[in-house]
């Protein structure tokens, strides 16, 4: 199972969340590290409330839609 984690970006929409997933790279001639990051949409099947700024673990699934093509294990911090 092809896992990413990061953090929740908007809520808005019903059963869709924005998840952003940051990685830090290294460039290969300076030797600088940076951070790169993109942005998903991951369903959310039971519509749970989760707020902006919790951190989330998606996992790649068959295309839902257009742009969702992962959806959501669990929440990685539990309040």
């Amino acid at each position: 199972m092809h896992t990413k984690t990061g953090k929740i970006v908007s809520n808005i929409q019903a059963k869709t969340l924005i998840i952003e997933v940051t990685n830090s790279k290294i460039h290969p001639k300076y030797k600088k590290s940076y951070k790169v990051s993109r942005k998903f949409c991951a369903h959310n099947p039971e519509d749970k409330k989760f707020e902006i700024g919790d951190e989330i673990t998606i996992y790649a699934t068959k295309p839902i839609s257009k742009t969702k093509k992962w959806t959501i294990v669990k929440p990685t911090n539990v309040k």
